[in-house]
């Protein structure tokens, strides 16, 4: 590894879930030099995973017989990397040529920064940019408004999350209570508190294409907002925003009992699931 190449001070790691008709794409904008780690969370096609990755000696595909979540997933695709630097990249998002070069520039230029988020484009070249969390006070959220140069955060989005390892691994990763949502809020929020400031890189930029997405289905909505239920108030319970978990759980109260809500057997499902996440995060405690 030498400091005059930045793609070799960096670990690609992504959690894949049926992702194979979108990996490629991603896999294809990574610099050859640059390690990838691909942890599969019990996908159903894994075979078809196997296949494109085929030949590619920089990237080590690391297999689940169960799905552990996003967060566990990334923990486990971490232990293989070596490297200074971590960016976690969703299956579903693009490089561009330049982009670990600008993160790990800005990272040198910012050694007191722990973590940083490139500027993260959908198709249609708006950015996706996390202002607010429930996990921190109103006080710290980003107002409103484009930002074009670099900027401090109060959490960053986990689609690109570029973090030093050594500052990853003091706050020990991944909450590994948290399947799914909320998990790079809690994430930021620990590194930010003990490892140095988070930052928005406007210069270096990552495509989302989207398109990892599965069918509506009632397991799935099931799922989805019961993990969207227990990790929004097991994470503001966590760090002290109990007020924010209230607001949440009355928000949720109300909404499952509109009137939109009962003749819609979507919205019941999700709102259901969500209640019960919601409640079984309470009786954590």
């Amino acid at each position: 590894m030498t400091q005059s190449d930045p793609n070799t001070r960096v670990t690609i790691v992504t959690v894949a879930y049926n992702s194979a008709g979108v990996l490629a794409d991603m896999l294809a904008s990574i610099p050859a030099q640059t390690p990838v780690v691909i942890f599969d969370n019990a996908s159903q096609d894994q075979a078809a995973l196997r296949d494109v990755v085929a030949g590619l000696t920089h990237v080590r595909l690391e297999e689940s017989g169960e799905n552990l979540g996003f967060g566990v997933g990334c923990n486990k695709g971490v232990a293989y990397a070596t490297t200074e630097f971590v960016l976690f990249l969703n299956p579903d998002t693009i490089l561009f040529a330049d982009s670990l070069k600008k993160l790990v520039e800005a990272a040198d230029q910012h050694p007191e920064a722990s973590a940083f988020n490139p500027r993260i484009l959908n198709d249609d070249g708006t950015t996706v940019l996390k202002r607010r969390s429930d996990l921190v006070p109103p006080e710290a959220w980003l107002p409103r408004g484009a930002l074009s140069v670099d900027t401090v955060l109060p959490v960053l989005s986990g689609a690109a999350f570029f973090v030093r390892r050594a500052a990853f691994e003091a706050v020990g990763g991944f909450d590994s209570a948290i399947f799914l949502f909320f998990e790079d809020d809690d994430l930021s929020v620990r590194l930010s508190a003990s490892q140095g400031p988070l930052m928005y890189i406007h210069d270096a930029q990552v495509r989302h294409v989207g398109g990892a997405s599965s069918a509506w289905s009632p397991k799935g909505e099931r799922i989805k907002n019961w993990n969207w239920g227990f990790s929004q108030i097991y994470a503001t319970r966590k760090h002290g925003r109990r007020r924010a978990a209230f607001v949440a759980t009355v928000r949720t109260g109300l909404r499952a009992l509109s009137p939109v809500t009962l003749i819609s057997a979507r919205r019941r499902h999700k709102y259901a699931a969500r209640l019960a996440g919601i409640c079984a995060a309470l009786r954590r405690g």
